[in-house]
């Protein structure tokens, strides 16, 4: 009886088309995937894991004259509501801003929400200025000590710079002491600056004249787009998306491409969208003060970053040979798995043509 049915299926047409398809989709994906790990740059990169912050190239020309202070906020919370995950300030956010406020003549001062030691995540893809911020003992003393935010006097800092990390989302947006600092620091002219999920901080905050501080502005933040690519279910997760909280209360929001950098400038307010917004942010808040910010060297991150923006604007061949002359005369390798990582994101939102795209990038690079 079953052998009488499986002859019955095998004879007919349509259970032998489909058949024969779905065997020309599994051979597509394994010779796509194939593909894609061929691509995969699998030398490892000069980065130094013991660097020290006297070392980093960038502050053997920094500025000597003291300029004032800056002060950094990071997040107190650890986990990210009911979902239990574990979560922080992110580290890349700031070490890297940093270390262009202190080059550039400014004190960094630290300050949380709770004060004391607050949680960091650390993801891959650090490079020596990180490792720099994790090695210098002095740095990490002051930040496991971070100055509660109830204690800050706004009026010691020339500027505010609120670190993202997704705990933001649950103890930034209802902070009485940030509110006040940053609508103190506001109205007596100062820089406000954040990035990624800081811009949390801003949702809430209203001025003396009873207006939301971010009503009318242009700014940015983590997308939504870029939130729901990484956690499909992050409507439940988060008590909102900064986006739409950011438009709830009057603010324009610029979204830029997803996960590339995208800086916002308003008048005081400075924002940036995500993590590899860091570095243009934080020499932004330097001409906000008043300075231009000392050169510095562009990582190859950035690079990479300079290749997918290219090529969403003007094609694969405008990216090739923007890759191919940046190969040539920056002086270093600008890292293909960057330009992979995006094509992986492409395939992610289903936006095929573009992530086939990068991956002929890639290829046609090597």
């Amino acid at each position: 009886m079953v052998n009488e049915m499986a002859n019955r299926w095998y004879k007919n047409k349509w259970f032998k088309r489909g058949l024969a398809s779905f065997g020309a989709l599994v051979l597509f994906v394994a010779v796509t995937l194939g593909w894609v790990y061929s691509l995969v740059d699998f030398e490892k990169t000069e980065t130094n894991k013991n660097a020290q912050t006297g070392s980093l190239p960038y502050l053997q020309g920094a500025v000597t004259e003291n300029r004032g202070r800056i002060l950094a906020v990071v997040t107190s919370e650890n986990v990210m509501g009911a979902s239990g995950k574990k979560t922080g300030y992110e580290l890349t956010e700031l070490s890297r801003a940093y270390y262009v406020f202190v080059a550039n003549g400014f004190e960094v001062d630290f300050a949380s929400p709770q004060g004391g030691k607050p949680p960091v995540v650390i993801d891959d893809g650090l490079n020596d200025f990180d490792y720099a911020f994790l090695n210098d003992e002095q740095i990490q003393q002051k930040l496991d000590n971070s100055l509660p935010l109830r204690d800050v006097n706004p009026d010691s800092y020339e500027a505010v710079y609120f670190v993202g990390g997704k705990g933001t989302m649950w103890d930034f947006v209802d902070d009485d002491s940030i509110q006040n600092l940053v609508k103190t620091m506001y109205q007596n002219n100062k820089i406000i600056s954040a990035v990624c999920h800081g811009p949390a901080a801003l949702v809430e905050v209203k001025l003396d004249n009873g207006e939301y501080l971010v009503a009318g502005k242009q700014m940015t933040g983590f997308s939504n787009e870029e939130e729901l690519t990484i956690i499909r279910n992050a409507r439940e997760v988060f008590p909102f998306l900064l986006e739409d909280g950011l438009q709830a209360n009057g603010a324009q929001y610029i979204s830029g491409r997803t996960y590339l950098n995208n800086v916002v400038t308003d008048g005081q307010l400075i924002t940036g969208q995500n993590p590899w917004s860091v570095w243009e942010l934080s020499e932004q808040v330097i001409r906000g003060i008043g300075y231009e910010p000392i050169p510095r060297e562009i990582t190859r991150e950035e690079l990479g970053g300079q290749v997918v923006e290219r090529f969403h604007a003007e094609g694969g061949k405008a990216a090739l040979a923007l890759w191919q002359s940046l190969d040539k005369n920056s002086g270093q390798k600008v890292p293909s798995n960057f330009v992979l990582l995006h094509g992986m994101v492409a395939a992610m939102q289903f936006r095929v043509g573009k992530a086939f795209g990068l991956l002929w990038l890639i290829e046609s690079r090597t």
